[in-house]
């Protein structure tokens, strides 16, 4: 029988041009309810890392590959040192092995280290997934909320980190709480200057007739790892898809829409900003069949 939950330190390999068939020896299995890091992990004290989540079905880790170069993305964005591509597979690997029958969340975790540390500190879990039945069968609601900057402001000022998959998830959070407070789900985050983002924890993919449009990959967005195997598995069926500038008044335009995740798939998104949005269930129930079903 499966652990309830698993949990794996690594140490990071020193260089990403290491070749090597086995990194097993970097790797040591920990008590994902005992102590682990020090007092003075930046990721704690400053949120200073980064990190992935990977959706697991039935022991299958979904989109390894995407999930571990945009850990690289993110890396390199934050300045931290390269993630040997290789080793965060294997150890994925093993926490996959962990996983048992249904739905599991592996985590990928590399963070800044302890500070004046000399290296970077990196480890990986696994769990059972949250039950994301009713979003995906019912639906959400959802509020605009504005993110605080315009559409220039990941090119002027890459300090702030837009576009990384950090540990600072503080701003997310506080949007979810809001949206609570206001009667809704979730959110979607638009900028100063009237532009669709994402959401704080999910991709936006909006449909208009057979037209499926989700916000392109640039200023300050995270190009989402399943929305991109959701287009590709769309344009199998002779659907088009398209990155694009959305306006914040295209939303109520827009035919249907759903929220993407790894580990939630595709929540029908009923209503933004209190007005109604009509939902396909049949077709979201196809959508959600597909990203059940094992992919790489």
């Amino acid at each position: 029988m499966a652990a309830a939950r698993f949990a794996l330190l690594i140490t990071p390999a020193e260089s990403t041009d290491e070749e090597r068939a086995d990194f097993s020896d970097s790797f040591r299995r920990i008590d994902p309810s005992a102590p682990a890091l020090s007092v003075g992990e930046l990721s704690t004290q400053r949120g200073d890392g980064i990190f992935e989540s990977i959706g697991v079905i039935d022991g299958h880790a979904q989109e390894v590959e995407p999930h571990v170069q945009r850990l690289a993305h993110s890396a390199a964005l934050c300045d931290l040192p390269e993630p040997h591509r290789e080793q965060w597979r294997q150890a994925v690997a093993l926490a996959a092995a962990e996983c048992g029958p249904g739905e599991w969340v592996i985590k990928l975790i590399l963070s800044r280290g302890v500070d004046h540390g000399p290296a970077p500190t990196a480890w990986v879990t696994a769990a059972p997934a949250a039950d994301f039945a009713a979003a995906r069968t019912e639906g959400i609601r959802v509020v605009t909320l504005d993110r605080g900057y315009d559409s220039g402001a990941a090119e002027r000022s890459p300090w702030l980190l837009l576009g990384a998959k950090t540990l600072s998830y503080a701003v997310n959070m506080a949007a979810l709480r809001e949206a609570h407070l206001r009667g809704a789900d979730d959110a979607i985050f638009v900028t100063t200057d009237g532009v669709v983002l994402e959401a704080p924890t999910a991709s936006l993919i909006l449909r208009c007739g057979d037209r499926f449009v989700t916000p392109a990959p640039h200023g300050g967005i995270l190009q989402g790892t399943t929305q991109i195997s959701l287009f590709a598995h769309l344009e199998a069926q002779g659907y088009a898809t398209e990155y694009a500038t959305v306006p914040t008044a295209d939303l109520a335009t827009a035919d249907q829409a759903w929220l993407l995740s790894s580990v939630r798939l595709a929540a029908p998104i009923t209503a933004i900003d209190g007005v109604g949005l009509a939902v396909d269930h049949a077709f979201t129930d196809g959508l959600n069949a597909y990203l059940l079903s094992a992919r790489d």
